[in-house]
């Protein structure tokens, strides 16, 4: 039998190792992540009618969303693809245009009226046009609202599918249909879509144009490190011979040249190693400082609502 690989990333196991964790996590894993959608879960997305959505673009900028529909506007293709709408919306496209550079997503789906239980999905996602997604799945109802029907399919690759536990979700009502009003699906009627309840148009000609924010190092730990000219190079005194040594300078440039050698260039991932490792001298000073639980304090672990009998 093959050996099972630890879901999760390199930060969650070692946060888990300085506090002290790692045997419960393990036993969450084994028990509750898959990597796939079971009998129970299909079962659980065909129902729902929300999830809420988080993506980043290549950098690691991140945006979350809310996606809405009728039940079950998420199709279950199979134990391991799902796949779902995008309705006409604002026209910023910002989930759309992260998943462009960078495939991966994480879905959340709640049941507050009745389960009141959660799903987790992360995977890896595909834009698809309609008229291909139907071309493949000749099954796709067409809705009958117009602005519901799909201009955009994302197809999701399942890669981890696990519990959102009950003990945080509150008990939501539906209100009956008679006492609320119609939702706007596709409307661009300001009014019905909100107006300007937060004031921001209203502000728009007195405040400065919006400026991105200027992180140092944010691209530590992950990401494919594009920014390491930009960030790590800014402001740096020039090597002789070679490029500028950026503020963060790497122990081997520090340590100077090889005896005989010329004048040392330092290198783009020298650079990287050097940031990442003052990164993580960081996290263990913090998690240094953390009080471990103590195992008489942990609940007994949750096994059951989406059970294995069918991993």
């Amino acid at each position: 039998m093959a050996q099972q690989e630890r879901p999760g990333s390199d930060g969650e196991h070692l946060v888990q190792q300085r506090l002290g964790t790692t045997e419960r996590a393990d036993r969450f894993y084994g028990d509750q992540v898959l990597d796939h959608l079971n009998v129970r879960m299909q079962e659980f997305v065909a129902r729902q009618e929300m999830f809420f959505l988080a993506t980043a673009d290549r950098h690691g900028e991140c945006d979350s969303t809310f996606r809405a529909g009728p039940p079950g506007f998420v199709q279950v293709l199979d134990a391991r693809t799902l796949a779902y709408p995008e309705y006409r919306g604002n026209g910023v496209m910002a989930s759309i245009g992260n998943i462009s550079e960078n495939p991966r997503l994480g879905i959340l789906m709640i049941d507050f009226t009745r389960d009141r239980i959660g799903l987790h999905i992360n995977g890896r996602a595909r834009v698809v046009m309609d008229e291909e997604m139907r071309a493949h799945h000749d099954g796709l109802p067409v809705d009958p609202i117009p602005g519901r029907r799909a201009q955009l399919w994302v197809t999701v690759e399942v890669e981890e599918a696990y519990i959102h536990c009950a003990k945080h979700i509150p008990h939501l009502q539906k209100i009956p249909a008679q006492q609320r009003g119609a939702r706007a699906w596709g409307t661009d009627d300001v009014k019905r879509k909100g107006g300007d309840f937060f004031g921001a148009a209203a502000e728009a000609g007195e405040r400065p144009p919006f400026q991105r924010a200027v992180h140092r190092h944010e691209h530590l730990r992950g990401g494919l490190h594009e920014d390491i000219e930009d960030a790590a190079y800014q402001d740096a005194a020039p090597v002789p011979g070679g490029g500028p040594v950026p503020a963060a300078t790497s122990r081997a440039a520090q340590a100077g040249p090889a005896s005989g050698a010329g004048p040392r260039v330092v290198g783009r991932e020298e650079v990287v190693e050097e940031l990442n490792a003052e990164f993580l001298d960081r996290v263990e000073r913090v998690l240094a400082r953390a009080r471990p639980r103590r195992p008489v304090e942990d609940d007994p672990a949750f096994r059951g609502w989406f059970d294995r009998r069918d991993a």
